[in-house]
């Protein structure tokens, strides 16, 4: 009968001991905590699935919904005096499944739109009939300041799947769906709607602010920014960024590049995952 290999017995009781060690007493940081789990992953003792989802469940605590909220400019909504004919070729192109329903100002939302809500509609001569107060949904409101964790939280108890985004005035300033926090901690779920194309990589956040994936292929940004960044070893956005850092940057970390803001949204031990980029030109 073969035996284990005695130096990944004693590999394991030496780290198991640490491990004993380090929970016998109050954990002084978060950080303290992510090295002796990244020690685990190194050693091959947790997957390194397993830690990006434990560090984005961590990373989701610190969090606020302004952070990854759609903004209010790349919001896909129905307007309450729409007829269904109007509006129906905005939900079939936009494989969206929730819409929320403006009156008469774009601070007015009346309430929630499902898709699945308009298959009643679709036989002949049904549309006639339509009327967006039997089919609306309520809207649930939040602050820009309220905490993921906090958020999924009440998406789970109350079974909802989108908030819209309030600013500090009243005014709504985008909207944020399950979809989007779960993306922080298990990374971006893909469905079959999803087209890898330039759109799936940059997306405008806001005036003058953009949302772009660390994977972003540098002659993909070049041509987006209309610019000329180099860097012969690295082939994507995200390579480059971390280059000039010089370490693998934490979440909110930034650095200035050739005209460029880049800023941290999402990183885990081993890789950038996100980027909100500044033109400063």
């Amino acid at each position: 009968m073969s035996r284990d290999n005695p130096m990944d017995e004693e590999s394991q009781r030496t780290w198991l001991g640490r491990f004993t060690q380090f929970f016998s007493s109050e954990p002084e940081s978060v950080q303290d905590l992510l090295e002796i789990l990244r020690d685990a992953e190194q050693r091959g003792l947790l997957s390194f699935e397993a830690l990006g989802i434990i560090e984005g469940a961590l990373q989701v605590f610190d969090m606020q919904v302004r952070e990854i909220m759609v903004p209010r400019s790349r919001m896909i909504v129905v307007r309450a005096d729409q007829s269904p004919e109007e509006f129906m070729e905005v939900i079939v192109e936009s494989g969206h499944s929730r819409f929320p329903v403006l009156g008469d100002n774009p601070d007015e939302v009346e309430g929630i739109l499902l898709a699945k809500d308009m298959l009643a509609f679709t036989s002949s001569g049904a549309l006639e009939r339509f009327d967006m107060r039997d089919v609306l949904r309520p809207a649930t409101f939040v602050p820009e300041s309220k905490r993921l964790n906090v958020l999924l939280r009440e998406f789970r108890s109350t079974r909802n799947h989108i908030a819209i985004v309030i600013d500090e005035y009243g005014g709504v300033a985008g909207l944020v769906t399950i979809e989007d926090v779960l993306e922080q901690i298990v990374g971006e779920i893909a469905d079959e709607y999803d087209v890898e194309d330039e759109e799936s990589f940059i997306s405008r956040f806001d005036q003058g602010q953009f949302n772009v994936k660390a994977l972003t292929p540098l002659d993909e940004f070049n041509k987006y920014f209309q610019c000329d960044l180099r860097a012969d070893e690295f082939e994507t956005i995200g390579g480059v960024v971390m280059s000039r850092f010089g370490h693998l940057p934490k979440r909110n970390e930034t650095i200035e590049i050739e005209g460029f803001r880049f800023r941290v949204l999402n990183a885990d031990s081993r890789r950038i995952r996100l980027l909100r980029v500044t033109p400063r030109h």
